[in-house]
């Protein structure tokens, strides 16, 4: 059977606290795959929030939600802003509502390698998602330690996840130990 994906069990924590009619947050929309997936679990009545930098990325997300999600495109609204405006750009009535903000951290697969995420926005980033979720609500991180300036992010970005107080959050990881060159895993935190 085997284990599941980083991503894939970042799925499953989401899945597990969105309720239909929720709002939800891809904060790196990249391809589209979460975006896709969290327009799914808030279903009809929710609402996805989903950032991206890149228009390229952005483009990505709208053609797989017009492919997979035709009549489902009315529950996203895509940003094209940084992570790090999440909660300037999310409308405040909808600040502690989130059942989910997912990143996933690094590069987006078949653009320029150049462009990535670092923690003098992520960090802010994950912040702002903090205070976006609801009691309950999971906080996914892919990261992506492999490429130029993924490690020194993954440091930073586990520091933080590491230094949440267990009064107010739960964090964890996930990853294969076993597998060579700096494989991606997975950060989560839990708001109580």
């Amino acid at each position: 059977m085997g284990f599941l994906s980083v991503l894939s069990f970042a799925h499953e924590l989401a899945a597990a606290r969105i309720r239909p009619g929720d709002c939800a947050v891809d904060a790196t929309a990249g391809n589209g795959v979460d975006t896709l997936f969290l327009a799914r679990a808030v279903g009809p009545g929710g609402r996805v929030h989903a950032f991206d930098i890149q228009e390229a990325a952005l483009a990505s997300t709208a053609a797989r939600l017009e492919k997979e999600l035709p009549d489902g495109s009315d529950r996203v609204v895509l940003h094209l802003a940084s992570h790090d405006e999440m909660k300037l750009r999310i409308p405040e009535e909808l600040h502690e509502t989130a059942a989910a903000v997912m990143f996933n951290l690094g590069y987006l697969p078949g653009a320029d390698h150049a462009v990535i995420t670092t923690p003098a926005t992520t960090l802010p980033a994950l912040e702002a998602a903090l205070e976006l979720l609801r009691r309950g609500g999971v906080l996914t991180i892919a990261v992506y330690p492999g490429h130029d300036g993924g490690l020194a992010e993954a440091e930073a970005v586990e520091a933080w996840a590491s230094g949440l107080p267990q009064s107010g959050f739960q964090s964890m990881s996930y990853r294969f130990l076993n597998q060579r060159n700096r494989p991606p895993y997975l950060l989560a935190v839990e708001k109580r």
